[in-house]
């Protein structure tokens, strides 16, 4: 199967790069973002987790968690199985410091958070003219585990299905891409291809839309339209900031993963994606330093 056969015009293939094949990274995988509702105990500790427990030096005091939850609504019981849970999924680690109970960062966690740094604040669009990498696989039906986590992966990081062992994103992904095939250790069984010619055009946007589920994603970005307009449009104070701005994140960041950024040209004329990228940097602009001096607030508190 060729490319240009799916995408109504030739697709010039660069040469294929074949991955070599390191052992398997044992750390937390991009599937952690993906695994809690928006909005629950533990999703709320995940996102708080991301974007303070660096700040602080990688380690906080269980109180300080428990105040911060508190403060999101969570009650005591709740946060501290959200703790126990976050914790189990290899994020955090319970370790005390001058006798006072407290939680670090996870080894390897530290990356993973990087990297979801990048997809949650830098949501990207790909050019019309811009790049795709084509990831072509063979896996055996004795490694069919490994195969349903790599097409699951896949999906998670915002690539689309061209057929069963061919798939497609943004070529500014490819190193997401690369990331996934090393930890499932699939390099040996994966060429990616770096693509170019795919036409903007109705026959181009046709094919787009049935490699994506974009109703599927438009969903997700009005969703967060929905959830998220009545959120206060300037600070009304650390602790009311710190609310709007970590449930604005908890909804957000599922979104620029499984929206890999098409070119505009290539959606729908209706497509919500701009309209919730602005409404999200809004809420940030508005909130997120003076979220950021609560939680040194609650920490100082809290002898963290």
């Amino acid at each position: 199967m060729s490319a240009a056969g799916h995408a109504g015009a030739p697709v010039r293939l660069e040469e294929p790069a074949h991955l070599e094949a390191p052992a398997p990274l044992e750390e937390p995988r991009v599937a952690d973002d993906m695994v809690s509702r928006p909005g629950s105990a533990v999703s709320l500790l995940r996102t708080v987790v991301g974007l303070y427990l660096r700040e602080a030096g990688g380690w906080m005091p269980a109180e300080a968690f428990l105040a911060l939850l508190g403060t999101l609504g969570v009650p005591v019981p709740q946060a501290r199985t959200a703790l126990s849970r976050v914790k189990g999924r290899g994020l955090l680690t319970a370790e005390a410091r001058d006798a006072v109970a407290g939680f670090p960062l996870a080894p390897g966690a530290a990356a993973m958070l990087a990297r979801g740094d990048r997809r949650i604040h830098e949501p990207r669009s790909m050019a019309a003219d811009g790049e795709w990498c084509l990831i072509v696989f063979s896996i055996p039906e004795t490694m069919r585990d490994a195969r349903h986590q790599l097409r699951k992966q896949l999906m998670w990081i915002g690539c689309g299905t061209v057929e069963a062992g061919v798939w497609i994103c943004p070529e500014f992904l490819r190193g997401e891409v690369e990331d996934v095939v090393a930890g499932l250790g699939l390099a040996g069984h994966v060429v990616l291809f770096t693509a170019r010619g795919l036409p903007a055009g109705a026959a181009a946007a046709g094919q787009v839309g049935q490699w994506w589920d974009l109703a599927g994603i438009a969903r997700l970005h009005q969703a967060f339209i929905d959830g998220q307009t009545g959120a206060p449009s300037q600070s009304g104070g650390p602790a009311e900031s710190f609310a709007a701005y970590v449930r604005c994140i908890d909804a957000w960041r599922v979104i620029p993963y499984l929206d890999p950024g098409l070119p505009p040209e290539l959606l729908p004329a209706d497509w919500p994606g701009p309209e919730c990228i602005a409404l999200f940097c809004r809420i940030r602009e508005a909130h997120a330093e003076a979220a950021a001096e609560f939680v040194r607030q609650a920490l100082a508190t809290a002898g963290g």
